[in-house]
This record gives C-alpha cells, sequence and structure tokens, in this order.
C-alpha cells in the first residue's frame, strides 16, 4: 500500500508550491485501491501468524508464499519444516 503510493508521488513532476504537493499527495493515496490494502493485509496476517508459530526470516517467507489461499498458517506447517 504505502510502496505503490510512494512510487505514484515519485513519478510526478517535482514542485516546490505546497498547493502541488498537498494536491500530489491526496492523489497519490487515492490510487491506493481497496483490493490493494486488502491484499497486503492478508499477506501481513499469514506473516504476523507464522512469527508467532515461530517462524522467522526465510521459513516465514516460504510459508506465507506456500499458504497464500489461506488466512492463517496451518498448524502442521512445523512438521513440514522439520523435514
Amino acid at each position: 500500500c504505502w510502496g505503490h503510493a510512494k512510487r505514484v508521488y515519485c513519478q510526478m513532476p517535482p514542485s516546490s508550491m505546497e498547493e502541488d504537493l498537498a494536491r500530489n499527495l491526496v492523489d497519490a493515496l487515492e490510487s491506493v485501491t481497496v483490493e490493494q490494502m486488502q491484499k497486503y493485509t492478508r499477506r501481513s496476517r499469514r506473516f504476523m501468524d507464522g512469527y508467532n508459530k515461530s517462524l522467522m526470516g526465510k521459513q516465514g517467507a516460504w510459508a506465507s508464499k506456500k499458504y497464500r489461499g489461506h488466512r492463517v498458517l496451518p498448524y502442521s506447517i512445523l512438521a513440514e519444516l522439520e523435514k
């Protein structure tokens, strides 16, 4: 979400006028769709669930990618990682 808005803002023409900067900021933030916000929220929730299950770094990223169709990671993920 924030990365998308930041990228859109950086692509706008530079200006030193405060009105232009404020308008550019609002336009950049409004460019983020509800679907993008929901996607980011789901992905963040999976990462937080992985951290709660003691998955760190690459393990958390792998589990989040593998189980992307689920809202939370299954408890069997720890057994799969031990293999």
